[in-house]
């Protein structure tokens, strides 16, 4: 199975991830439109990774004859439901300049929070997930 789109996908939302970072330790308030327009721009690509991974990939693992990579799917597709909940209040509370502007540190505490789950989920697929369905 070709997973490249997928594992492109994380490298792009990684490498905003870590833009984020760099723009909030440079100052949250003076860069407030950029790291609003760096999570608009991640989130579709969060969209579009989720509706394909829901739609395709899940599915095809289910019908592959390793069990255990089918729950392995079964798996990360559930728990994925809480982290990209998360995501989806964090993306509408910090869109818009004025937001972030009005309270840095609050977004400074949701971002290390909610982009941490994030991270740390796109990693273990990285690692542990894809692999194995490349090995089929």
């Amino acid at each position: 199975m070709n997973i490249d789109k997928f594992k492109h996908q994380h490298a792009s939302i990684l490498g905003s991830i870590d833009a984020l970072r760099r723009l909030a330790r440079a100052g949250v308030a003076q860069h407030a439109g950029d790291i609003a327009e760096h999570i608009v721009a991640m989130s579709s690509t969060i969209k579009l990774h989720l509706a394909v991974e829901d739609q395709a990939l899940y599915p095809a693992l289910q019908r592959e004859r390793d069990a255990e990579l089918a729950r392995m799917g079964q798996r990360y597709q559930q728990e994925m439901g809480a982290i990209a909940k998360a995501y989806e209040g964090f993306s509408r509370r910090w869109n818009q300049a004025n937001k972030l502007q009005a309270d840095a540190e609050g977004f400074r505490r949701d971002a290390n929070q909610v982009l941490r789950m994030v991270y740390e989920r796109m990693q273990r697929e990285n690692h542990d997930f894809y692999p194995r369905i490349e090995a089929l």
